[in-house]
């Protein structure tokens, strides 16, 4: 491969790598500012997704404070992607054969949903699309950036990926080089335990002097459920069973649009029992005899998951580098017991445009906008994130019902008197440490699917739309094969399995012994993977452009 053609490049004064709503939020920003500057800058989109609004999955209840900010009359668009205001706010805590209704007088202010949208981030992020275009943004869907470009210790832009590459590494007839997108300022915007991100976070030391990120996965399904099951703007949030006191997580259930409901499971990823698989547990979950009722006669039509940032405001990384900035999940503004973070993905765009575009004003290129990094924990995303900072880390160390009563009570104090006893808690171990051997767990074993309200994984990628190039390299990378069968499979049980939300990973019985297989075209680019394997031996990287899910409504 080393004879391979020059890649050609491109020059913008901006590229944006990731059209979710943090990186469109930026690109949108800056065009603002341009225009009512008078200044002329140019500005790239690159999205690894097929188009924009691929790839994005949330629950979603969406709080509108950053799309008022960034686009004031978005709410009298005939084209507004988000249409279905909360009407009723519920909490439950559920037990194996029933549960209870937590009074809604008992939560913090900041968990109110009323005044809040009930909708799918993937078309407000579609929205958001057209409106970066209309505003002179270019946007390269297809398109993922495999390469950060760096020079004397600066990044002068990235690399979208060769396209091409049969599966043993060498070009086919289809082959096309990928091309290098050079700029002053480069903005990661990649989501959640983003490839590039990992890899800027490590050169730049950008999570020195901070905690553990920490993660968790989120699966959703969206149904299309009759009319009489039906209440719009209706939002239901869940924590307890089927997870156990100390496996962190709860459910979501959302009424939205016509007869849709969105219902989807998180699993706190510093979970410990190797057996347990996140999939699983969401399909358990959705037999409870408060939950099922809502779904009988009614069609799955819509499935994923991804991985949520959950560490907040003790381990957002550094922002800032030499010739780039973190947004978004990229940067982990996930408000975690809200369950909400495209607010702070938007605003955290704007933010981060202010402060680029002041630096372009002045003629300054590829050094580091420090003043970003500098601004962001005392603008409202700050305010956000600081104080439920103690929810997460109290739920890890005393479980769901102690620690969430622990949480509640932090968070009261906060808002009441900015204050908390705890101060600021650390998050203990990194997730991919928490498992315990096979040998010391007790094996949990799931019933299998019906196919009408519990479903198996194949049949749940296929809602996915997921699709991938074949005959192309695996993209989800092991170190060491042999580290993988000592270690993953025979001390931890091949957890892989399990925590993998796509059957992307089976240990397959052969005459040799067991044989790591990856079904890589089946992956929805979560990356739990990339999270949770027990000795980081697997890496996620991006396939060939346009692979992995394709969203409608999620």
């Amino acid at each position: 491969m080393s004879d391979l053609p020059a890649r050609e490049s491109m020059e913008f004064d901006v590229v944006v790598v990731g059209a979710g709503p943090a990186g469109l939020a930026t690109a949108i920003r800056l065009k603002q500012h341009a225009a009512e500057q008078g200044a002329d800058i140019s500005v790239v989109v690159v999205e690894k997704g097929s188009e924009v609004g691929a790839h994005i999955l949330s629950g979603a209840v969406i709080d509108p404070i950053g799309l008022d900010a960034l686009l004031p009359d978005w709410r009298t668009d005939p084209d507004r992607p988000l249409k279905t205001e909360v009407t009723a706010d519920e909490f439950l805590y559920l037990g194996h054969a029933g549960g209870v209704r937590l009074p809604n007088l008992f939560m913090p202010k900041l968990m109110n949903n009323h005044g809040n949208f009930v909708g799918s981030l993937g078309n407000v992020a579609r929205y958001l699309g057209r409106k970066a275009e209309e505003l002179g943004v270019e946007i390269y869907p297809g398109f993922p950036a495999s390469e950060v470009l760096v020079e004397d210790g600066k990044v002068v832009g990235v690399a979208t990926g060769d396209m091409g590459i049969s599966r043993n590494g060498e070009p086919n007839a289809n082959f096309t080089r990928g091309m290098e997108l050079r700029a002053k300022y480069t903005i990661f915007g990649e989501g959640a335990r983003g490839s590039l991100t990992k890899q800027m976070v490590e050169r730049f030391g950008l999570n020195m002097g901070r905690d553990h990120q920490k993660y968790g996965i989120g699966i959703k399904e969206l149904w299309q459920v009759k009319p009489e099951k039906f209440q719009a703007g209706l939002v239901r949030h869940s924590m307890g069973w089927p997870l156990p006191n100390d496996a962190g997580g709860g459910s979501w259930l959302y009424h939205f649009d016509d007869n849709l409901v969105s219902v989807g499971f998180v699993v706190h990823l510093n979970y410990k029992n190797p057996t347990l698989s996140p999939f699983d547990e969401f399909q358990r979950f959705k037999t409870h005899p408060m939950v099922r009722d809502v779904f009988e006669g009614g069609k799955r039509i819509g499935y994923g998951a991804r991985a949520i940032m959950e560490g907040g405001w003790q381990s957002v990384p550094r922002l800032s580098f030499p010739g780039g900035c973190l947004v978004g999940d990229s940067a982990g503004f996930v408000n975690v017991p809200r369950i909400k973070g495209s607010h702070n993905a938007i605003l955290s765009g704007m933010l981060c445009a202010d402060h680029v575009f002041a630096a372009l004003q002045a003629g300054r290129a590829n050094d580091e906008v420090a003043s970003y990094e500098e601004a962001w924990r005392s603008s409202p995303i700050g305010h956000d994130l600081k104080r439920v900072r103690n929810v997460k880390p109290l739920w890890s160390k005393f479980g769901t019902v102690a620690g969430v009563a622990l949480g509640g009570l932090d968070m009261w104090l906060n808002e009441l008197f900015g204050w908390s006893p705890f101060g600021t808690m650390k998050h203990g171990k990194a997730d991919h440490e928490c498992l315990l051997p096979l040998s010391q767990a007790k094996p949990i074993k799931y019933d299998r699917p019906d196919g009408v309200l519990t479903f198996d994984k194949l049949s749940s990628v296929f809602l996915s739309n997921t699709n991938h190039e074949e005959d192309q390299p695996v993209h989800l990378k092991v170190k060491d094969m042999s580290l993988q069968k000592a270690s993953e499979h025979d001390v931890f049980g091949g957890p892989s399995q399990r925590y993998c939300p796509a059957g992307v990973y089976e240990w397959v019985e052969g005459e040799g012994g067991p044989r790591f297989q990856i079904n890589a075209q089946n992956c929805v680019h979560c990356k739990t993977c990339d999270i949770k394997d027990p000795n980081q031996n697997i890496t996620w990287t991006t396939p060939e452009g346009g692979g992995g899910p394709n969203y409608v409504n999620m």
